[in-house]
């Protein structure tokens, strides 16, 4: 029954578990590990788990298990892993299913700890990576070869907000048996449908929207069983990146009002980007929801015509107008997190992304002017006056 409701039941009620008390609101099972009736129960466990069976906190959880149900009846997957963070899901995602030798295509505007792990870590232990421009089918098309095990890119990337074509670089990346692995943070679980356009892997962090009120940690990857019981488990359980109880109940809350809070998120963002464009303390407005966005017409189709819940102003003036902007602000909050019930505003080249070369922030967009404003739930007047009124402090 919960496969045919519409998202906002699916949002509330998808994969509860109640106890023998009948609890409404979903239970917290603060629990490291489970006790078995017999030697032969432990024994049979095991040997294979069932749908209410768990053996040990790092291999699964009532609560985490409900988390993992809901946001898989969202996403349109057939199974979902939570992990610790958003970082986790990346990294297990990735490196659950690639060995020494494999070769890796990736778009490279990619969140800093994203190009980490593909820079740092794979290539570490032997895995070839190639970076393209991700809104660039002919690089793909270059790059893609035909022992290529994996694609890897943000559907809207952090913080240019670049929208990839989700479908069209499946089709090339399948052509090669290659596996599609999207990181769909910007573009939302509530708005984006990667897995029907093409993804088999989808990884979140739920830090993000999916908890959106700024209280926990905690990751997902999502897939086909086979895939997330076959591959990730195995790989996740062994290493110790699951999810703890309490985050995923918590994200269980958040998950009960994220279309609600992104909705809401995403119309104030389109009314922000639109009275702001033009202004003079202004180099740039991006906002992928304008329509003077480079892959607006990819946003219609791709992603049901929303533009999501941040934007970047990249101000005149580089490093010293952006502090004197950011330090203007009286409602947001300057931080280093997105998607949250505050607006929060962060300064990439100097913290997210500022361990890249300053040759690698150019060719990406990363400007020292450039500000990444995610909006949050105040209204949309108050903010627009408080962005105004620090856009006019930025110009001295």
């Amino acid at each position: 029954m919960s496969e045919s409701w519409n998202n906002r039941t699916k949002l509330v009620h998808g994969g509860t578990r109640r106890s023998q008390y009948g609890e409404v609101s979903e239970a917290i099972f603060l629990t490291q590990g489970f006790v078995y009736e017999s030697a032969e129960q432990a024994e049979a466990r095991f040997i294979e788990t069932g749908p209410d069976e768990f053996i040990y906190g790092r291999y699964g959880n009532p609560t985490v298990a409900m988390f993992e149900e809901r946001i898989a009846l969202l996403e349109g997957a057939e199974d979902a892993f939570a992990t610790a963070s958003g970082m986790a899901a990346v990294n297990g995602a990735l490196t659950s299913i690639l060995k020494a030798g494999d070769h890796v295509v990736s778009a490279k505007a990619l969140f800093g700890s994203c190009l980490y792990i593909l820079e740092g870590i794979l290539s570490r232990y032997g895995v070839e990576v190639t970076f393209v421009d991700g809104t660039d089918l002919e690089q793909w098309r270059a790059a893609v070869r035909p022992d290529t095990k994996a694609v890897f890119f943000e559907s809207m990337s952090n913080p240019t907000l670049e929208v990839i074509d989700i479908t069209a670089v499946a089709s090339i990346a399948h052509a090669v048996g290659a596996t599609v692995v999207v990181d769909n943070v910007f573009s939302t679980p509530v708005f984006s449908d990667a897995i029907a356009q093409g993804a088999d892997v989808v990884v979140y962090s739920a830090t993000k929207h999916i908890d959106g009120q700024g209280r926990v940690l905690g990751g997902v990857i999502l897939g086909t069983r086979d895939f997330i019981r076959g591959t990730v488990e195995p790989y996740m359980k062994h290493t110790g990146g699951s999810l703890s109880p309490f985050n995923a109940w918590t994200l269980l809350k958040g998950l009960e009002t994220i279309e609600l809070r992104v909705r809401a998120q995403v119309e104030t963002a389109l009314k922000i980007a639109t009275e702001l464009t033009g202004h003079p303390a202004l180099e740039r407005m991006i906002y992928p929801g304008l329509a003077t966005h480079a892959q607006h017409d990819l946003v219609q189709s791709q992603l049901q015509g929303n533009g999501g819940t941040v934007l970047a102003l990249d101000l005149k003036g580089g490093k010293e107008a952006a502090f004197q902007f950011l330090n203007a602000m009286t409602i947001p909050v300057i931080s280093n997190n997105l998607g949250d019930a505050k607006s929060i505003a962060t300064h990439p080249a100097t913290t997210t992304h500022q361990r890249l070369p300053e040759a690698q922030k150019t060719e990406l967009g990363i400007t020292s002017g450039l500000v990444r404003f995610s909006v949050g739930l105040e209204d949309a007047g108050d903010l627009i006056a408080d962005l105004t009124q620090a856009l006019a402090a930025s110009q001295g």
